[in-house]
């Protein structure tokens, strides 16, 4: 009795201790974030390296074997989360207005990059199934607006590109979840191969893209209503989507079904109820009502990277291949490119701007989850898969990091005399901005 209360005990010193750690470092980077702004280190670095520090790997201060419940549960909500604020700040207009960009890197260059990274893993991945190689293209494909968020908001890249980029990072990490449920299901052993194909696409697809239909709707329609009369205090309506985004994933998960697309999907359904209103200025007030929830969603992202750091990043660092580094640095380079390419062939779109749009493709939160859920299933390749995702995402963030600024101002000086010189480049195509967004980004780069 006396072992079990020491342990116990030592336990909750550990969780206490890691706690403090996250947030001492969490603290330390917001005293100093301005000045580190105007530096080559984002916010995504400083995160992903204290992580490391932190890890097994270093200090040992956090160890995803002592702590799994704790941080599976953190980067889950973290990632229901952001797929619930950026389908809700998707409007339709973004798909209309200059969507030929968006809707062909969503609808043509998202499958060629999956089917691209699920190839390139067969030779360079050995050890892997066939479905296991797929999880990886599957995994990676997904970007990451907030690692990418100076190269996606500076001012001097054209309206169009920024759009573009932005669009496609806030709906790819959402349209992959179905491919991802579909290939783990085809891996004898896990969670959805015991439901069989059948339970997995009505449960897992079908049901939960009605839960999340019913919920987002009828929430945005809820608040709509509560809002007209008066009933609701500003405070609370920031809070509102909160609950809206955890009843779609809950219900989804205890119905057997997907958390992430029900929540995914109630942030479409949240938003465009919103935005439909008869009530006069509704339009500002569903782009205010998103603010804190989307500042929620960037203090836990920025957790999250700092939790990859230590349990994925760190361990994988220590079984570096010559593979698994080959295989990242393809991944962010010939996997995102080439499909990139093909994708807008043909879109009018000078070389320089569709090598700017195939370079910042970057991995991040979506990846990072995504990676977790499959170490946690009891199959023999799980480790590897893993570590590839986890080097390929440090690598992302490291590369696109240190990019981000001086690339966005070598392209938007191109872009000025590309212009002067011709008035009708396609770059220049207007496209109108959307509602402002303040949460919290990753890095934290002055828009100048």
């Amino acid at each position: 009795m006396v072992r079990r209360v020491d342990l116990e005990g030592w336990h909750m010193s550990s969780g206490a201790w890691a706690g403090a750690a996250v947030a001492t470092v969490t603290a330390a980077y917001a005293l100093g974030s301005r000045r580190l702004s105007s530096t080559p280190l984002s916010s995504a670095i400083v995160f992903v390296g204290c992580g490391v520090l932190l890890g097994p790997a270093v200090l040992g201060v956090i160890d995803l074997q002592q702590d799994a419940a704790p941080i599976v549960a953190l980067l889950e909500a973290t990632l229901a989360l952001v797929l619930f604020t950026d389908a809700m700040a998707v409007r339709r207009q973004d798909l209309r207005t200059g969507g030929f960009l968006p809707g062909r890197l969503l609808g043509i260059g998202l499958p060629l990059n999956i089917g691209a990274g699920w190839l390139l893993a067969w030779p360079l991945l050995p050890g892997l199934t066939m479905w296991e190689l797929a999880l990886v293209g599957a995994i990676l494909a997904p970007t990451d607006a907030a690692l990418g968020k100076t190269a996606m908001s500076h001012p001097r890249v054209p309206a169009l590109v920024r759009h573009g980029l932005n669009v496609e990072s806030g709906l790819n990490d959402g349209m992959v979840l179905p491919f991802f449920i579909l290939f783990l299901a085809a891996i004898p052993g896990t969670h959805y191969a015991q439901e069989g194909a059948e339970g997995v696409f009505w449960r897992a697809l079908v049901l939960s893209t009605a839960i999340g239909l019913l919920i987002g709707w009828l929430g945005g329609r809820l608040l709509q209503w509560s809002r007209a009369r008066g009933w609701v205090e500003q405070e609370w309506r920031q809070v509102f989507p909160l609950a809206v985004a955890a009843g779609a994933y809950e219900l989804a998960v205890v119905t057997d079904g997907s958390g992430f697309i029900a929540a995914w999907v109630a942030g479409f359904a949240c938003g465009f109820a919103l935005r439909h209103s008869p009530v006069a200025g509704e339009q500002e007030h569903a782009a205010r009502t998103g603010e804190f929830t989307e500042t929620l969603g960037g203090l836990l992202a920025a957790i999250s990277l700092l939790v990859f750091g230590a349990v994925l990043l760190g361990p994988a660092l220590e079984h570096l291949s010559w593979r698994l580094v080959l295989y990242a640095v393809l991944s962010l380079t010939v996997v995102r490119m080439l499909p990139v390419i093909l994708a807008l062939a043909g879109s009018g779109l000078r070389p320089y701007t569709v090598a700017y749009i195939g370079w910042f493709g970057p991995r991040g939160l979506a990846s990072v989850v995504l990676a977790l859920l499959v170490v946690e299933e009891p199959v023999p390749g799980v480790e590897l898969v893993g570590r590839v995702v986890a080097i390929t995402v440090g690598l992302s963030v490291l590369l696109h990091g240190v990019s981000a600024v001086p690339l966005a101002e070598r392209y938007g000086r191109w872009h000025e005399k590309a212009a002067a010189a011709n008035p009708d480049l396609r770059e220049g195509t207007p496209v109108p901005e959307p509602p402002a967004r303040r949460g919290l980004g990753l890095p934290d780069r002055p828009e100048t």
